[in-house]
């Protein structure tokens, strides 16, 4: 059988660098002590401490009646309970059978007012009437659109703010859209795999020149009327 020659060498090296429990570490449990064995009754459930002490001079409670008390007999009432009855059942009003609705031919009843089957709704006094709130705030609108309006003529009667034409907003929106599609197309021509800074640079300036020109197609197509400064 073969032995290697550096078999002595290896043993060495290893009793050298050995260290004893090194993987898991000394024990560093503490031994119980002899001395606290499980005594007897240790586990029992001890009754907490009472708050209250007995005091021999506290007033006691009344006594019990003694066997030979008698009650106090012959106290009788004047109300005459059965006409009085009677007379609350004669005048009382009569009760209304709660509405139901019955589903099935079984006779499954259901509550009719929840059901959704009585047009209450539509009975009210304030039914399609617009509320207090809703009207308040349309005023406030119409009142800051007038105010923008009047803005608006008085900024024209100056000569500070011109409106732009429908031929001249329709072809600033064109060119937006033609100057997209250009930085679109560049931005789809970009390598997959960017591994240099410029490329990165070059990338993020392409996104953020496409985010803007989105912006501003979008403030074109959604206002009909647009007003620059005049220099």
């Amino acid at each position: 059988m073969y032995v290697s020659v550096f078999k002595a060498a290896v043993k060495e090296d290893m009793q050298k660098f050995k260290t004893a429990v090194k993987t898991m570490g000394p024990a560093k449990l503490e031994i119980p002590s002899p001395k606290d064995f499980l005594k007897k009754h240790s586990k029992e459930k001890t009754l907490p401490p009472t708050e209250k002490k007995f005091d021999r001079n506290e007033p006691r409670k009344p006594p019990v009646p003694l066997r030979t008390d008698h009650p106090v007999m012959g106290i009788q009432c004047e109300k005459n309970f059965i006409n009085t009855n009677a007379a609350d059942v004669i005048m009382a009003v009569a009760k209304k059978p709660k509405p139901v609705y019955v589903d099935r031919r079984t006779g499954d009843k259901h509550d009719l007012e929840t059901s959704g089957l009585v047009p209450k709704y539509i009975n009210k006094k304030d039914y399609g009437v617009t509320p207090e709130y809703i009207c308040k705030r349309n005023k406030e609108a119409k009142k800051a659109q007038e105010e923008y309006d009047n803005y608006i003529q008085e900024n024209l009667r100056k000569g500070a703010i011109k409106r732009v034409s429908d031929e001249e907003r329709e072809a600033v929106l064109q060119g937006l859209k033609k100057k997209w599609e250009e930085v679109h197309k560049e931005f789809q021509s970009l390598s997959v795999f960017i591994d240099s800074i410029s490329k990165k640079i070059h990338k993020q300036k392409l996104e953020e020149e496409m985010k803007q020109l989105e912006h501003d197609i979008g403030v074109f197509e959604k206002h009909k009327i647009i007003y620059i400064a005049n220099k």
